[in-house]
Parts: structure tokens; sequence; C-alpha cells
């Protein structure tokens, strides 16, 4: 990845390559917060995330994500301890599990939901992807059908990345350059609550760490493109505006 200040203005070379870094990133944190280990194995012995971490604003601890001969067997019980199977150590990995406010107008059949509390499945923040990915003609494959999964969030933001990359690369497409950075802001707006699900993950995966580690890069990453890496208007969409409902 190039350095974080690079413009990303409109004919800039460094923009395109911004972009494809950015399409990269999102899709290797889209694959591995739907459960392909096999991805993270291979990003954590090619040192991706240390060399990720380099480069952001941020002091992060990589020390848990450069350990050589990981288990693919343990990070798969891992992941499906924090993310799949619900217990003690299950953090949902979609929005509407940690918004503050319930949704007024849903009715969730999740056994893990009390009604009119917070935290239902497929709530407002779910329905506010969904429009998201409509507007963009976008579907994802990602997220087990959950459109505010977080491996959907970035599976989308990769999308619109390679589409802005695309752009780049020919001039004649740029007409629509405006309207896919501003879905992007708009998307990184809604990702507010990976502040959150960081911090619990963190509080869960306190023995071997690798998920709380590319949780915490994650978090890092979408907090600096949110800022620095989407040329969008300000005055269309302030990123993490609304975190309290999300």
């Amino acid at each position: 990845m190039s350095t974080p200040n690079a413009d990303p203005s409109d004919g800039d070379p460094d923009a395109r390559s911004m972009a494809y870094a950015r399409v990269r990133v999102y899709g290797l944190l889209a694959a591995i917060f739907d459960g392909e280990i096999d991805q993270l194995v291979a990003a954590l012995d090619g040192g991706t995330f240390a060399d990720l971490a380099v480069v952001l604003p941020a002091d992060l601890e990589t020390d848990d994500l450069v350990v050589e001969d990981h288990d693919m067997r343990t990070l798969k019980i891992g992941y499906d301890n924090l993310f799949v199977v619900p217990g003690d150590h299950y953090i949902p990995p979609f929005a509407s599990a940690h918004a503050t406010d319930p949704s007024e107008e849903f009715e969730s059949d999740s056994p893990y939901h009390t009604a009119g509390e917070a935290g239902e499945l497929l709530g407002d923040p779910a329905a506010a992807m969904a429009r998201l990915y409509d507007a963009a003609g976008f579907e994802p494959t990602r997220g087990d059908d959950i459109p505010d999964h977080l491996a959907a969030y970035f599976e989308f933001m990769g999308a619109l990345c390679e589409r802005e990359a695309a752009m780049l690369d020919d001039p004649d497409a740029d007409d629509g350059l405006d309207s896919v950075r501003e879905l992007q802001a708009s998307t990184l707006a809604r990702l507010g609550w990976i502040d959150t699900f960081e911090e619990a993950v963190a509080s869960k995966d306190n023995v071997e760490g690798v998920f709380a580690a590319v949780t915490r890069i994650a978090r890092t990453f979408t907090a600096w493109d949110a800022r620095e890496g989407v040329a969008a208007d300000e005055q269309t969409t302030e990123p993490y505006s609304d975190t309290d409902t999300q």
C-alpha cells in the first residue's frame, strides 16, 4: 500500500494506486470476516497486516500477527467461537447487534433479542445498508445474507473502490466519480459501530489475539479511510456522524 497521505485527485496516478490498494485491503478484510481462514493465514504468513500497520497513522501492536506456523484449525475454531456460534465468546459481527436504540418498526424473531430493546437482528442499520447497496446496484455475496454484516460492508467498500479505480483509469468514465466517492463516505459513516465491536473482540480474543489484532487494524484503517482515503464532498457526508444509532 502506498503512503496514506497520497492525494486521491482525478487523473493522479497515485490516486489510482491508492484506489487499487484499498480494493485489496477491503477484499482481504471481507474474506477474513466471512470466515476464509486460508486468506487470513496467507496474509499472516506474508506479513500483510504488519506492513499495513506501518503506514497507518497509529501505533498498532502487531506481535500477534507475526507468529510463525499458524494453526488453521485453531484459527477456524477461534473464528467460529467469536463470530458464528452464540456462546460466552460470541461477538455478533453485524451493526444491528451493536445499536444503542431499538428499531422502531422492526420485529425480530431472534431468540437472542428481547422486543423493544436495541441489538435486534436485521434492525435499522441493516435496512440502511440495504438501501446503499440498492443505490449502487450491488448485491453482497458475503455476510450470510445479513446486509449489515461486517464482511458485507467490506465487500461493498472493495467494490466501490474498484469502481473508483476503473474510472480513474478511464478519463471518459469520470462522470460518476463523485457519486462513487459519496457512497464510500456514506458507507464509512455507518461503520462507527466498529469501535464497540473492536473493543468487544479485544476483550474476548485474549489468548491468541489474532482476531483482536486484525479487528484493531480494520478499525484503524476504516477510520483513516474516512478521513483521508475518500475524496467526497465534505458537505455530503460526515464520517461517523450517527454512531449512536448504528
